[in-house]
């Protein structure tokens, strides 16, 4: 495989025409972006031995997947019911390649830290070991904390290896920025899925969707392996996940910021609220602090769209849930494909 997978159009801008069917009721799909939905999107389908072809403006590494802290638990996404099929559907899914060794997927205790005791959540019955925290695991001021076991995906190792499976599996890919779902159709789709986060909105003029700032701090590690948060800190949402070789601290859910800059204030409070989380941190150097925008929606949009002459299904405004619905939601595309 070349350097660059996308393979390059040829000189009328076009891409080659599709590879001959190989069964009666093998559907040509074309997806619109390679971040987390994209791909779990191309991997189902090629799964189901549909004929998939990416289209993507960026590499997989400037995709806003590829900044995200990702570790499962519900994060600003609805319809309630639907998401609560979805993220299920993706635990078990992340829990599998974890014990299977995906690279970067790992099972890793957590806690959800309170000042006062909560209710029980609703996802209690999803994660692994629920439990109610030992006093000796609160750190100062806090009284009281879950604990529980759920996957961590580290995606600068686990989104090139989906990229990887997916191009095996015999994915085609275009490097195009695309404008308006009309400009894929020189591709001969049978159907196309809408899978371009942020941008997706625009594809189709949907202006409920809108762009939620989230700035997160990559440090060193000094030895933690429990994933720590506190959604509800005085300084705002604060969250310690370990990785192998650093610790992603977080964050923020800034809704319709577009300022990629980063913040130097916001990056010293996530310092100190991830410190009141985790006093080990203390010591911690500070590698890089980075800036996405994540989808934001007040309702993932999952459905088909019969009003062009080309089926569409759109799969956008996963907010900060991508990694948590993911798999569920390119489970239900592919459903949705089977049955057109």
């Amino acid at each position: 495989m070349d350097d660059d997978p996308y393979h390059a159009l040829d000189a009328v801008g076009r891409s080659a025409a599709p590879a001959s069917r190989g069964r009666l009721d093998q559907v040509h799909v074309v997806i619109i972006g390679s971040g987390i939905s994209g791909l779990s999107t191309a991997a189902e389908l090629l799964r189901a031995e549909h004929e998939v072809t990416v289209v993507s403006a960026e590499p997989i590494s400037a995709t806003t997947s590829f900044l995200a802290a990702a570790v499962w638990f519900p994060t600003a996404a609805g319809p309630a019911d639907r998401v609560g099929v979805w993220s299920t559907e993706t635990f078990a899914h992340l829990e599998a390649r974890a014990a299977a060794g995906a690279p970067g997927v790992r099972m890793c205790e957590s806690l959800a830290l309170y000042r006062s005791q909560p209710p029980t959540p609703m996802w209690s019955g999803t994660v692994r070991a629920f439990r109610a925290a030992d006093n000796d695991e609160l750190p100062p001021g806090y009284a009281f904390g879950f604990g529980f076991a759920v996957p961590l995906v580290e995606m600068p190792v686990f989104l090139p290896h989906l990229h990887e499976e997916v191009d095996a599996a015999g994915a085609r890919w275009i490097r195009r920025t695309v404008r308006r779902l009309d400009d894929v159709s020189d591709l001969a789709p049978d159907v196309v899925v809408n899978c371009a986060g942020l941008r997706a909105g625009e594809l189709v003029n949907d202006p409920t969707i809108y762009p939620i700032r989230g700035q997160i701090v990559r440090v060193t590690n000094p030895g933690l392996t429990v994933s720590v948060r506190d959604e509800a800190h005085p300084l705002g949402r604060a969250y310690v996940h370990p990785r192998e070789n650093d610790c992603i601290l977080g964050g923020s859910l800034d809704a319709e910021e577009w300022d990629l800059t980063p913040n130097p204030a916001l990056t010293q409070s996530i310092l100190d609220r991830c410190r009141d989380l985790a006093p080990r941190l203390a010591g911690s150097r500070v590698i890089e602090t980075l800036v996405g925008l994540r989808p934001g929606r007040s309702e993932v949009r999952l459905e088909l769209d019969r009003s062009s002459p080309i089926p569409v299904i759109h799969n956008y405004g996963h907010g900060g849930s991508g990694i948590t619905i993911g798999y569920g939601c390119a489970r239900e595309v592919a459903t949705i494909v089977d049955g057109l």
